[in-house]
Order: structure tokens, then sequence, then C-alpha cells
């Protein structure tokens, strides 16, 4: 047998069975197809060695062709392998590019991809969830179709500036969503590079952070509350503390202005009051203030054409505050909200000064902060503004009283408008007040010893019996005129003057009407008592006004007075009373213990005790008689002050 022929048959049934192990081990149909063939080829060359009996030499292609077939099954079961890894590594690849896809799309992030010029060109369906428009309305679409307007174009031009550098961007941005909601929103957007580095698109993964956004504003401005209620207490305090040691009204405004003004968020302070005949706004007292915006504030108040946080709070006598536009809040009973802003600041909130029938205008505050006025409860300012008009007249009566120099003002009253002149005038007799205090049960009325002349008891009874603005009428003393105690109505000039610190040195009436004279201390607040006078009494009317001066009683002089009045007997009786204790409760010495240290019998001892007693009460009260302001509330008056000594 030829040896070219038979290594040929060889091969091909050597590359017949290669092709078939790789068959059964790829199941690759091309090496079934390779099987066959070598088979076959085999097949023929084996029958022709059988039937020709050639020498093989004429073989030799087909050993180079058996050659070939063997080297064609070897290298395509190389391809095949290199096939496969191939389709295993894009199985793998398309498996975890199908899972990215699923993550993407499940993500609760808001994710989307743009070209170079960032136009989206997917979002993945949370990205409704974030800014409202469905992932089919976003594509096609720039980032700008959820622009908020709350970020300035610097912002932006920094933001793709750092993108397009090939730099990763993160922060929190305000987005607006398709419904006109504001949204904030975590967001991170990273450049996409091709093989050369150049950026070729975007990736932008949004997270909503507007609730936790929320809750830390709103914890934020809890603390700047909080600061601003702990400001303001600490400012409330140190006006008390101070006002206390204040001595004149211009003092107390000095003190309330400087202590708001220098606390933040308070910018300025200033003190605000009605001109009754004009009925116009004017400033005293300011702080943290200039002159000439003090003054375009006044301005806007008296030229607006409605009505002013500062014209609430005179006439509702409740604090009331006003805040910039943009910056209201949902109004509440005590604080009323409106579009407006006095001298730029965010807040102004006025205070009314009023105690009891005394009103000195209203402190006006101005804030940084618009949220300012919500913090601090409205009752708490009203009490301040109680607090501070208490220490005015507190001050204005002190000074009265003891001042070198006052200012003597006299009014005449028309009998019409005040209680003590109506009953003079109604009996056509002559009235003059003796003394008046307030009543110790509080309601406000005060209490007034009158003589009355050309007058019956009777008469006055039924007189009062009659109105309202006077009390039971109790009889002191009787002779050729009446001494009586009545109660009368708070609502009297009297009441009035008392309540801004005057101090009334006279009331006299007869059938044509009265004449009140007062002191004041303060000249700078004749202007303010004299309006207030005139806004709430009609018919009272200023007569007179002079500066005189008041020469102070000292302990020295009130001493001689007494001892002019008192014999030596009735002295020493007098010092034996008081140094034996007989004042003292229980006594320490009866009457007859000092009767007997005087060497006289009882009765003789108390009738010298009582007259030295009455003599000492006549200097004491019948000195000047002069009314007092009634003693402000939570302060005790003196008792000289109390009944009207200077």
């Amino acid at each position: 047998m030829s040896v070219v022929l038979a290594s040929s048959i060889l091969l091909r049934l050597a590359g017949t069975g290669y092709s078939l192990v790789l068959l059964y081990r790829s199941g690759d149909h091309r090496f079934a197809f390779l099987t066959v063939m070598l088979g076959l080829m085999a097949s023929r060359q084996a029958w022709t060695f059988a039937t020709a009996g050639t020498t093989g030499l004429e073989e030799l292609p087909g050993l180079v062709v058996s050659g070939l077939a063997v080297a064609t099954v070897h290298y395509l079961a190389a391809y095949v392998e290199e096939e496969n890894r191939i389709k295993s590594e894009l199985s793998s690849a398309n498996e975890q590019l199908r899972r990215f896809r699923k993550a993407v799309e499940h993500a609760g992030h808001a994710i989307f991809l743009t070209d170079a010029d960032g136009t989206i060109e997917y979002a993945n369906p949370a990205t409704e969830d974030v800014t409202g428009y469905a992932p089919a309305e976003a594509v096609g679409e720039t980032p700008r179709l959820w622009k908020s307007g709350e970020h300035d174009e610097a912002f932006y031009a920094e933001l793709w500036e750092t993108i397009t550098d090939g730099d990763v961007w993160d922060g929190e941005i305000v987005n607006r969503r398709k419904n006109g909601d504001l949204c904030w929103v975590d967001m991170t957007i990273a450049p996409i590079t091709d093989e050369t580095g150049a950026v070729d698109g975007f990736v932008a993964v949004d997270t909503d952070v507007t609730e936790r956004k929320e809750r830390e504003l709103q914890i934020r401005e809890q603390h700047a509350e909080l600061e601003v209620l702990n400001t303001t207490n600490e400012v409330i305090r140190d006006v008390n503390r101070e006002l206390l040691q204040a001595d004149s009204k211009a003092e107390v405004e000095a003190v309330a202005c400087e202590r708001f003004a220098s606390a933040g968020p308070y910018e300025s302070a200033w003190f605000a009051t009605r001109n009754a005949v004009t009925d116009t706004v004017r400033a005293q007292t300011s702080a943290g203030i200039d002159a000439d915006t003090l003054s375009g504030i006044v301005d806007a108040v008296n030229d607006t054409g409605h009505e002013t946080v500062v014209d609430r709070a005179l006439e509702t006598e409740t604090t009331h505050a006003v805040r910039t536009c943009g910056e209201q809040r949902p109004a509440c009973e005590r604080k009323v909200c409106e579009c407006h802003s006095y001298g730029g600041a965010a807040a102004t909130v006025a205070i009314p000064l009023s105690y009891r029938d005394a009103h000195y205008g209203a402190l006006v505050l101005h804030a940084s902060d618009a949220g300012t006025p919500d913090v601090i409860d409205g009752e708490i300012l009203d009490e301040l503004g109680e607090t501070i008009a208490y220490a005015i007249t507190a001050v204005e009566s002190q000074r009265s009283l003891v001042a070198d120099r006052v200012t003597e003002l006299t009014f005449e009253v028309d009998p019409t408008d005040a209680p003590l002149p109506s009953l003079a005038a109604a009996l056509e007799c002559d009235l003059e007040l003796e003394q008046i205090t307030a009543t110790d049960d509080g309601d406000g009325d005060l209490v007034a010893f009158v003589t009355l002349r050309e007058t019956t008891l009777e008469a006055v009874r039924e007189y009062v019996d009659a109105v309202d603005d006077i009390g039971p009428v109790e009889l002191v003393r009787e002779g050729d005129s009446l001494l009586v105690r009545l109660a009368v109505s708070d609502a009297s000039i009297i009441a009035t003057l008392a309540d801004y610190g005057a101090v009334v040195r006279s009331v006299t009436a007869d059938a044509d009407g009265g004449r009140v004279v007062a002191d004041l201390a303060e000249t700078g607040a004749v202007r303010s008592v004299v309006d207030a006078v005139a806004e709430t009494h009609s018919g009272v009317t200023l007569v007179g006004q002079r500066e005189r001066d008041r020469p102070p009683e000292t302990h020295g002089q009130f001493r001689s007075a007494v001892d002019e009045r008192v014999t030596g007997r009735q002295l020493e009786a007098l010092r034996l009373a008081h140094f034996g204790g007989f004042f003292e409760w229980p006594r320490e010495s009866s009457g007859d213990d000092l009767a007997e240290r005087m060497g006289v019998c009882q009765s003789t001892y108390l009738q010298h005790l009582r007259a030295a007693q009455r003599k000492v009460f006549e200097a004491f009260f019948d000195a000047d008689r002069a009314t007092d302001s009634r003693a402000p509330a939570g302060r005790s008056a003196d008792p000289t002050t109390q009944f009207g000594r200077s």
C-alpha cells in the first residue's frame, strides 16, 4: 500500500475523530460538517486504493488536502473557543448592564444622562418623583426645565464651569417642581469622558432633601427665635431694673430706647406721641437711628392713606407689628401684618405706653428680622409698655412734689365736664377741694374731701344720688360750711393730671364753673399734659401757665411749724406718749402711767395729748392743700405724698 495514500487516509480519519470530539464537546454544527466532510474524503481515498491499486504518488495532493483539513479543524476549534469566550464576556457584560439599568430605573434618586450640551438623553422614573416631570417629558429638554430662580446666574456659571472642566460638582440646589412648589435637592453631577479624555456627556444624581432641609431651617429658625426671646427678656429685665433708678421722663425714655437699640435683632427705637390738636404723630426720644431717617419714618406714618401700626397701637392700646413685603406671616389678634416697611426695617413693633388714664404715646421698635414679632407674646410687650408708663407717672409725680421750680398750669373747667364743678353748678354753691387720695379697693376712683358753702347736706346727698360720677356722701364736719367726704370717678380732670405726674394744688368751683391749678415739675412734659387734657376733656381750657419757685420744706422747717402751734405742755404730753410707747400695740404705757409721769390727772393729760395731735395733723394736712396723684399699682405711696405734703 502506498505510504502517501495511507498517510492521507490516516490524517483524514484523525481529523474526523478530532472533529467528532470537538462536536461532542462544543455542540457546534460546524464540527459536524467537518466530521462528515473528512469522513467522506477518507472513504473516497480508501475506495480508490481498493479499486485502482495505484502507487499513491498521484494522491500526494490529497495528502496535502488532508493536512489542511486537519489544520482547519484545529483552527476552527481555536476560533470556536475564542468565540465562546467572547460570547461569555458579552453575556456577562449584558447581564451587568441589565442589572445596572434595573438598578437605575428602580433607584430612589433621580438619575439622568445628558449630552455635552446638557440636553437630557435619558431619565429614570424617579425623576418624576423629584421634579414632577415624567421621563418622556424630560428627555430632549435641559435641566433649566426645573430652574427655580432662587440662585443667581453666577451660581449656575460656576456649576457649569466645574463639570465642563472634567470635575465633579456636588452640592445643594433649589429646584421648582412641575406644580410650582420649591424643593431642596442634593445634587451630584459627574462628567462622562471618551478615550481621549474629552467630555461628551454628563450624569446627574438628584436626591430630594426638602423634608430634611425644612427641619433644619425650622430648627435654625427656632434657635434664632429662642435667641431673640432670650435677648428680649434680658432687655425687658434691664429696662425694668433701670427704670427704678430713672429720675425724669426723658431718662425713662432714654433707658428704654438705648437698651432695645443696642440688642439684636432690634436696630433702633423711638417714642411716638400724637398731637391732639393736629392729630399727627411726632417723634421724641430715639436711639440707633439718625434724625433724617426718623423724620422720614414720621412723615411716612403721617402721610400714609391708611391706618399705620403706630396708629393702631395708640388707638387700641395693644401692641401691633408690621413686616416688609415677602416676609408676611399669619396675622393674629394682637399682631397685624401688612405689606409695608418703615425705614428699611424688616419688622416694626409699636408698644402703647398707658397706665390707667395716662397715655404717653408708644415705644416703636425696628428689627432686622421679620420674625421678631412672632417670638414675643404681645401681652408681655403690653405689660412692658404699662411698666414704662407707670415709671413715667411715678417720676413725674415725684418731681412735681420735690422740685424747686415748677410749671403752674391753670385750667378753667366747664361744669358739664367735671364731677365737682357739676356739683357746684347744680347746687349753686361754692366748692373748694381740701384733700384727695385713692380708694383702698383699687377700683381707680378717688376719695375727695371738699368744703361746700351756701348749701345743705340734704341737697348734696340728693344730687349725688342722681348722678353716677360721684359716690356716697359722708359728713365730716358741719357748721358755717360743710366738709364732706365723697368718691369721685377717675374720669375727672384731677385723675388725668395726676396720671401725667401733675400735682393738683387747688380746685375751686361755683355756679359758673370751676378752676383747677396744678404743678408740673417736668417742663418738657407740659405739651403732653395739655394735649392729654384737651383730648380727654373737651370742656377744659388752659388759661394760665407760669413757672414759679417752690422752696423745699425741710425737716427742721416742719418741726418749727409744729412748735409754733403747740404749747409746752402739749409738746411734753406728745413727747411722753411717743417715747413711752403709748402709740405702740399693745401699748407699753397707759394714759394713767403717762399722766402720773407728767404730774397731772389722766383726763388733763389726754386733753393735752389730743390737742397736740390735732395741731400736728393740721400742720401736716393743711400746710399745703395739694392733691396727689394716685400711687401707681405695685408701689405703695408715702403717707406724706398721699395727702399732698410738699
